[in-house]
C-alpha cells in the first residue's frame, strides 16, 4: 500500500509538469495565489475574455498539489452549507438561482474539458446518497421532502428495492438521488487546465511560496508580483498566509483506493453509471467508482491539527485506512478480500458558518473565492467565472449570486479551535455509533454539535 505521494490521481498521471519559480520582481495585470481549480479557472475565463491581459498565476508546489488534486472527484452541483441559509438575507428567488447557477456549472465544466481536449475519466451519473440506519432513514426523508420543495433540485427520493437495483449497499433502507453530478478525476482534471491556461498565455510560477498578500502586491519567497488585482485562491492553505491564520479552518480529509475489483464483484454491487455515492452518517464518507474499476472511498480520518497545520505530501494514519476500510466492507462486503493500493489526505477550507465565498475588494484589489466544504470540484469553476466577472467588471447573473461578498467571523484561537474541533467529530462519531447500534432518531449529541459548529445537515 502507498501511503502519501500527494494521491493516487498524481500516481496515475505520473510526476507532475514541472513549471519554473519565480525569476524576480515582476507586474502583472491580475496575480494569482495558488494553482488549482479555483486560480486556474478564474485564469482561464479572464483570458477568454480578456486575452491582452497579462496573467500570472503563483504556487508554492506544483499545479493541483493541494485539494485540487487529492479530492474524491465529486463533480456536484451541492451547495455548500445548503441554500436555504440565504434565503432570510436574500430571499428564496436568490437562492434558488444559485442552485441553478450550480447545476448549470456542471455540465460547463464538462464543456470545457471537452472543448480543451481534457481526458479527465468523467462520467455523469448523479449523487447518490444512502441511508442505512432507522436514524439516518428519517433524516433522509426529511431531507427529500426539503429539498423538493425548492426548484432546480430535481431530487428523487428512492425506497429500498429501487435504491439498491442502483448501488447495491447493504442494509439500504432509503436513498436520494439527483442528476447533477458527475464522477471525475481530478488530478487529470487540474493538469489539463493548468495545460490550457498555458497555451492561452497564462504564466504558472512553481515552488514559490507567497508569504503575505498586500493591497496590489504579493510577496513571496521569489521576489514581488505587483498587479492591479491579486487572487487569494489558497483554499485550506489560507491559514499559513500572514493574518489568515484564523479565517478558515483547514480540515483534513482522507481516502483510500482499493485495487481494480472484478467483474464478479461489480455484478454484485450493481454501481455502474458513474454515479458518485454519500451517506447521512453525522461523519459522512464520499466515494466514487474509478475508471478503472476500483472504489475510492474517502472520509474525515484525523479532521484537524494542532495550529491549523497542514499535511506533508498526503502521509496519513494507518487508523484511518482501517476506519475507511470498515466503511467500505460494511457497505460493500464483496470487498473483504479487496487489497487497499493507495491511501492519501488532503485540506479543504472550512469557514465559520460553513459557507463557500467569492468576492473583491475594489479599494485593495484583492479577491478571493474558497471555503468549499467539500463541494470544490464544481464550485471553483463557478468561482473562477464570478471571480472573473467581478474583476473585468460585468454585470451579470452569477456575479449578483448569494455567496458573493459573503463574509464571516473568525475561527476562535488555539487552543480553543483544536478543542472544539476534536471534541465536535468525537460527538459526531458517538451519534453515528449509537445510531448504527440502532437507536431509531438522531442522537441528541449530534444536534448540539451541529449547533456549536454552526452547520446544518
Amino acid at each position: 500500500m502507498i501511503n502519501g505521494n500527494v494521491s493516487h490521481w498524481w500516481q496515475q498521471v505520473g510526476t507532475p509538469k514541472q513549471r519554473p519559480e519565480l525569476p524576480g520582481d515582476l507586474t502583472a495585470d491580475v496575480a494569482i495565489v495558488g494553482a488549482g481549480y479555483t486560480g486556474l479557472w478564474t485564469a482561464y475565463y479572464l483570458k477568454q475574455q480578456r486575452p491582452e491581459l497579462r496573467v500570472v498565476v503563483v504556487e508554492q508546489r506544483h499545479a493541483g498539489y493541494g485539494a485540487s488534486g487529492r479530492n474524491g472527484g465529486w463533480l456536484t452541483s451541492a451547495m455548500t452549507g445548503g441554500r436555504a441559509q440565504y434565503e432570510p438575507t436574500h430571499g428564496r428567488d436568490a437562492a434558488e438561482r444559485f442552485q441553478r447557477a450550480m447545476n448549470e456549472t456542471v455540465d460547463e465544466v464538462i464543456r470545457v474539458a471537452a472543448a480543451e481536449g481534457i481526458d479527465a475519466d468523467i462520467k455523469k451519473g448523479g449523487e447518490f446518497n444512502v441511508a442505512y440506519t432507522p436514524a439516518q432513514e428519517a433524516r433522509i426523508r426529511a431531507f427529500a421532502a426539503e429539498e423538493q420543495s425548492w426548484r432546480y433540485t430535481d431530487l428523487e427520493l428512492l425506497e429500498a428495492p429501487e435504491a439498491r437495483a442502483k448501488i447495491n449497499v447493504a442494509g439500504t433502507r432509503a436513498a436520494v438521488w439527483h442528476p447533477h453530478a458527475a464522477r471525475i478525476q481530478p488530478a487529470k482534471l487540474v493538469s489539463g487546465l493548468a495545460d490550457a491556461v498555458e497555451r492561452l498565455g497564462v504564466e504558472i510560477y512553481e515552488r514559490t511560496r507567497v508569504v503575505e498578500i498586500e493591497p496590489h502586491r504579493l510577496r513571496t519567497t521569489h521576489g514581488t508580483v505587483t498587479a492591479d488585482f491579486i487572487v487569494r485562491a489558497t483554499e485550506g492553505f489560507t491559514a499559513g498566509l500572514k493574518g489568515l491564520k484564523r479565517l478558515w479552518l483547514p480540515m483534513n480529509s482522507s481516502l483510500i483506493a482499493t485495487e481494480p475489483l472484478s467483474k464478479e464483484v461489480w455484478d454484485e454491487l450493481r454501481w455502474s453509471e458513474g454515479e458518485v455515492l454519500g451517506d447521512f452518517a453525522h461523519v459522512y464518507m464520499y466515494a466514487q467508482r474509478t475508471a478503472d474499476d476500483r472504489i475510492a472511498i474517502g472520509g474525515r480520518g484525523v479532521p484537524y491539527k494542532y495550529g491549523s497545520q497542514t499535511d506533508t505530501d498526503g502521509q496519513t494514519a494507518l487508523s484511518t485506512v482501517d476506519t475507511l476500510s470498515e466503511i467500505l466492507h460494511r457497505f460493500f462486503p464483496a470487498t473483504r478480500g479487496a487489497s487497499i493500493d493507495h491511501v492519501w489526505s488532503g485540506v479543504l477550507g472550512v469557514p465559520r458558518d460553513w459557507a463557500a465565498t467569492v468576492g473583491l475588494d475594489r479599494e485593495t484589489g484583492i479577491a478571493w473565492g474558497g471555503g468549499y466544504v467539500g463541494t470544490g470540484v464544481t464550485s471553483t469553476n463557478l468561482a473562477g467565472r464570478t471571480i472573473a466577472d467581478l474583476i473585468l467588471g460585468n454585470d451579470t447573473e452569477i456575479a449578483g449570486l448569494p455567496w458573493v461578498n459573503h463574509r464571516v467571523r473568525k475561527w476562535e484561537p488555539e487552543p480553543l479551535r483544536w478543542i472544539a474541533t476534536k471534541g465536535l467529530y468525537a460527538a459526531y462519531g458517538i451519534a453515528d455509533r449509537s445510531e448504527l447500534a440502532g437507536r431509531e432518531k438522531t442522537s441528541p449529541i449530534a444536534h448540539i454539535a451541529d449547533v456549536i459548529t454552526g452547520r446544518g445537515h
